[in-house]
């Protein structure tokens, strides 16, 4: 199995890891790279062999969130949910886009019955957070950094709408309506993040955690995760996601209208402003 955008290995016995490659990207996610994971988390999930699975990436930053110089889309690299009518015009081919491309494959790899385990390091932005929240165990540096800025873009935030879950509704509410970014100690004390570890530590400390996973019998830990997601689903996840997913798509047409673009074009600059800022 070829890839391009990650990489694919088995570090330790029973443990797979997939790592994002695309370091002088920041590993921003374009098509490609979001199809390729799933299709190495399904190479992995297939894999009698393996028992837990690893999520990393290489360079500086975990990842800069969605490129959005990339133009490609579900129909170049082969949809895996229902959803069709991606070159539809106006609003409806971008929510069969984002329905199929951001919250399908959210949502296959939130379910993936498989523990997972995410490394991250320094920026973790947007898009990012879709590489992290639907996995289930969270290791971070002392550096990473977690934010979702996109409403200054005019939308409600990234497509994976599970905030109020992983940070609560209050912090929920402020990562939002501010575009800050919150540290990986912060996160750990909300709960988002399982252990925060120094940079030098980050791949020893999450194989070492895996290793322990992939001890278990495979049937206790498929038992336990599907209890534990089923808990979420009970208190009405994946309608709440489904939810924002529609207001998520108000908001690209508000900005078609007003912009003639999917997103408010200004929100980059304010962005980039306020990331600088922070840099200082």
């Amino acid at each position: 199995m070829d890839f391009e955008r990650i990489l694919y290995d088995a570090p330790a016995e029973h443990v797979a890891r997939i790592t994002l490659d695309r370091a002088d990207k920041a590993n921003a996610q374009d098509a490609k790279m979001l199809y390729e994971i799933d299709r190495a988390l399904t190479r992995a999930a297939q894999d009698d062999d393996v028992r837990c699975i690893v999520i990393a990436a290489n360079g500086d930053h975990f990842s800069a969130g969605h490129d959005l110089k990339d133009r490609s889309g579900p129909a170049d690299h082969g949809p895996v949910t229902q959803w069709a009518g991606f070159d539809e015009p106006g609003q409806a081919g971008q929510m069969s886009t984002e329905q199929e491309m951001y919250l399908g494959l959210c949502w296959r790899w939130r379910n993936l019955p498989k523990p997972t385990v995410v490394q991250v390091q320094g920026q973790c932005i947007a898009g990012g957070l879709m590489l992290v929240w639907p996995f289930d165990i969270v290791i971070a540096s002392e550096d990473a950094r977690f934010s979702d800025p996109v409403v200054a873009f005019g939308v409600n935030g990234h497509e994976y709408f599970t905030h109020v879950w992983e940070v609560g509704h209050r912090k929920a509410k402020e990562m939002l309506f501010t575009g800050t970014s919150f540290s990986a100690e912060e996160c750990r004390q909300l709960g988002m993040v399982n252990h925060v570890v120094p940079r030098e530590t980050l791949e020893s400390f999450t194989l070492d955690m895996a290793e322990r996973i992939a001890k278990r019998p495979m049937i206790g830990l498929r038992l336990a995760k599907l209890a534990c997601n089923q808990s979420l689903d009970a208190q009405g996840q994946w309608t709440a996601i489904q939810a924002a997913m529609g207001w998520q798509q108000v908001g690209h047409a508000n900005a078609r209208l007003n912009h003639g673009v999917p997103i408010d074009p200004s929100g980059a600059d304010t962005i980039r402003a306020e990331t600088r800022k922070s840099d200082d």
